[in-house]
């Protein structure tokens, strides 16, 4: 494949996995599949391959929900859309108060932001389930961290394919 050809499919694949091209760039070098839906497997794959500075380094491109880059409208199309489709946009004063207070919370607690494939719920469901994981131990929140980045890359790869 062309050099065209890779910028092309970095430009359609390289936001899948949020802020993190390297993903695309590295399925792309692999021999990606021609239906989006069939590269979800071999993008987990190369996310979990990867050393962990890398993906922490993923974890941390993601943007808190409902914080200060939300309500600044500066997040990526993609993360805008996910986070309007929960209602997170639409947070009561008290509501975008305790988002502040968990994200800063969850922050200092596991070093990368709190993530939750948040499409299909509501606000009120992901404050319950940011509420109950705040308080896990580092290698149960970075595992389920890479999970939802997962989860969040399945919902984008669809969203290709549509």
């Amino acid at each position: 494949m062309t050099q065209d050809n890779r910028a092309d499919f970095i430009a359609q694949y390289g936001g899948i996995y949020e802020h993190s091209p390297w993903v695309a760039e590295t399925l792309f070098d692999q021999g990606p599949a021609s239906d989006p839906l069939d590269n979800i497997g071999p993008m987990a794959a190369i996310v979990e391959g990867a050393a962990h500075e890398l993906q922490m380094t993923l974890l941390c491109a993601h943007p808190d929900l409902a914080g200060k880059l939300a309500k600044s409208g500066v997040l990526t199309e993609e993360s805008t859309s996910e986070q309007a489709s929960a209602g997170l946009d639409q947070c009561s004063e008290a509501e975008f108060e305790e988002f502040t207070s968990l994200n800063t919370q969850y922050r200092a607690a596991f070093g990368f932001p709190y993530i939750l494939a948040v499409r299909g719920r509501d606000r009120h469901e992901i404050l319950a389930n940011f509420r109950s994981r705040v308080g896990n131990d580092t290698a149960t929140e970075f595992r389920e961290a890479l999970n939802q980045v997962h989860q969040i890359a399945r919902l984008r790869l669809q969203a290709l394919a549509e």
